[in-house]
């Protein structure tokens, strides 16, 4: 409030405001994923993550995984699938891709695209147990690129949490409680937001910055 609008007021009185208009956050729902795990995996890493969940630089450690989006053309329900990589340190979506298939491409394609706007990166770079995670052509493509790979144990969702929290981050703000009735309107949100996400949403864990604010301090400091 006080950043973008100019007002300067305390938690505690947005939240009396709040419950006298009766407005309420809009809660979680159950995440039921859309992790499709390998019947024989080709390549599995060590949690070497180890739920560190905080890194010293940019391009330090990365975080990824794949969530799913509905869309409705009238009774008949489609998907989209949105496979995103987060930066650890700023917090910032450093690539993302969105498709109508979960496949490999959707997952190779983002890799590619971080690794080509971040050429000097040589991250760690933490996912699931997905089978485009584990395919072996895929770990192929992070060893040629300097890149470490680690994994979430078996059913253990914490494993990987800053990335589950992003999703239901978006997904309340944005996607929750909405009919989305075509494709491109719901593409459209998603791309929206990631721009919202990076370069306007305040985080207080961030020092009340925005992600790409953090980044871009650090580089200036560097």
């Amino acid at each position: 409030m006080e950043r973008y609008h100019g007002i300067d007021v305390n938690d505690k009185r947005v939240l009396r405001i709040c419950r006298k208009l009766n407005i309420k956050s809009t809660i979680k729902y159950s995440n039921n994923g859309c992790t499709r795990q390998a019947a024989n995996p080709q390549y599995i890493a060590e949690n070497i993550l180890n739920r560190e969940f905080t890194a010293d630089a940019p391009n330090e450690k990365w975080l990824t995984d794949v969530t799913e989006f509905h869309y409705y053309i009238g009774i008949e329900k489609h998907k989209v699938y949105l496979s995103a990589i987060l930066d650890l340190y700023d917090r910032r979506i450093v690539s993302y891709v969105i498709r109508d298939n979960n496949n490999n491409a959707l997952v190779f394609d983002t890799i590619d695209e971080a690794i080509r706007m971040n050429p000097d990166a040589h991250p760690l770079f933490h996912s699931d147990r997905g089978f485009q995670y584990t395919n072996r052509a895929f770990h192929n493509k992070l060893e040629s690129a300097g890149i470490t790979q680690s994994m979430s144990r078996v059913a253990k969702c914490i494993d990987n949490g800053p990335m589950e929290g992003f999703w239901g981050i978006l997904k309340r703000e944005r996607y929750y409680g909405e009919r989305f009735t075509d494709k491109e309107t719901l593409i459209k949100m998603i791309e929206d937001y990631i721009d919202y996400y990076n370069n306007k949403r305040l985080q207080r864990n961030l020092g009340v910055l925005t992600p790409m604010e953090k980044h871009e301090i650090y580089l200036q400091a560097a």
